[in-house]
């Protein structure tokens, strides 16, 4: 009987401590417009010594630079430029899916650093029906690559939709950079090639590792007569597309940058703390940002940047933000508020005549002016023939 007793009182405590709404709280998050905080965001026509920015002068030798800086320090850590030796193995596939119209190059990117090696797998498919040089679409797949290679039925990576439209489609897996996993992300560049950024606190992690990996690409790209390196657009999804902003602030040789439901982190505005926030983010994903974007975390008005300001170091080159309706986590619009605001500096620095819709609007729609693409789609969180047709019609008008 005292055993019987002694088992009921734990089950009892047990269903009590479950059951309490006081013990072992969920972390709750915002999805109610009215809960937005107020937001006083950082100008990017005000250095951080005060200086009013009003010229491409001032913006490309001030304000853009420290903006850079303050990224790199507090939230992905800088991209090392540094190598000793890049190579580039190039086969060709004539037994592939997409043979019917497209030729396929298997390229193994070499990279060498202090008598260390990585090597970087890109897929390339280049039009048959065509003359190139063909302008080109890199993705930055955080998806298992050969899978989508070998599936003619997933969008995610529609090749031949691409290369029908007259571009070269390329692909790379960021396990060949940074493995997308917390235990194992160090295990490609950040070993072999950069171990000093793993000690320290605003060094390179996970989404930096990614990017470099695009630069690789476009080294590639550059040695490659079939593809016209100077029309090259940059795409990712989700924490791909995180990636790709970093990467195409950081190298002015893509000429479009395209950001597909990034999120916090990428795309959205912090300081919203709408659906995923700073600290959820770098709770679940310790591994992507740096470590000094953790001390923000609950503490997003201290942040010295906004993702608006990475968009505007993208001008004046082209940028395209794509959105869901669904995608609430990713809040579509801390998206479109980024983009608004980033679009400034394309209009008051660079005189770049853009015609954006005044305010957010949650139902589908495409809008497409000069430098900047933006649509909002019906569905949920994922990259779908629909987003890649509407890259390709805006890129098509850039590149005309």
């Amino acid at each position: 009987m005292k055993t019987l007793s002694k088992s009921f009182y734990l089950l009892t405590l047990l269903i009590a401590i479950i059951c309490s709404p006081n013990l072992f709280a969920q972390e709750q998050f915002n999805y109610d417009e009215s809960k937005v905080p107020d937001l006083v965001l950082p100008d990017p026509f005000v250095s951080t010594n005060g200086e009013i920015i009003k010229s491409v002068d001032d913006w490309e030798s001030i304000r853009r630079p420290e903006l850079m800086r303050l990224f790199a320090e507090n939230v992905y850590g800088g991209i090392p430029r540094d190598f000793d030796e890049i190579h580039f193995n190039v086969s060709t596939d004539s037994d592939h899916l997409y043979k019917e119209v497209a030729m396929k190059k298997n390229v193994t990117i070499r990279v060498t650093r202090n008598g260390k090696a990585q090597t970087v797998n890109l897929f390339v498919f280049l039009p048959l029906e065509e003359k190139g040089p063909h302008p080109v679409f890199l993705l930055i797949s955080h998806r298992n690559v050969q899978g989508l290679l070998e599936d003619k039925e997933d969008r995610f990576f529609p090749i031949e939709q691409i290369v029908r439209r007259g571009y070269a489609a390329a692909i790379y897996d960021v396990e060949d950079v940074s493995p997308d996993d917390k235990d194992r992300f160090a295990n490609g560049i950040l070993e072999s090639l950069y171990p000093e950024e793993l000690k320290n606190s605003g060094g390179m992690r996970g989404l930096a590792a990614w990017a470099w990996g695009a630069m690789r690409a476009m080294d590639y790209f550059e040695s490659e007569n079939a593809i016209d390196h100077k029309r090259a657009s940059l795409v990712g999804h989700s924490r791909g597309g995180k990636a790709a902003l970093w990467a195409g602030a950081n190298d002015k040789r893509w000429a479009v940058v395209i950001s597909n439901e990034s999120g916090c982190g990428g795309a959205a505005l912090s300081r919203r703390r709408f659906g995923e926030t700073v600290k959820r983010i770098n709770t679940n994903f310790p591994y992507w940002f740096n470590d000094n974007f953790k001390t923000f975390n609950d503490r997003e008005d201290a942040l010295p940047i906004d993702q608006h300001l990475l968009a505007a170091c993208i001008a004046p080159r082209s940028i395209y933000f794509a959105s869901a309706i669904e995608d609430q986590w990713a809040d579509p619009k801390g998206e479109f508020l980024s983009f608004k605001l980033g679009s400034r500096v394309y209009t008051d620095i660079y005189g770049i005549k853009v015609d954006l819709p005044e305010s957010f609007e949650n139902h589908q729609r495409t809008v497409h002016t000069n430098s900047m693409g933006y649509h909002i789609r019906e569905g949920k969180h994922n990259l779908t023939l629909y987003d890649w047709e509407r890259f390709m019609d805006f890129v098509d008008k850039e590149f005309k």
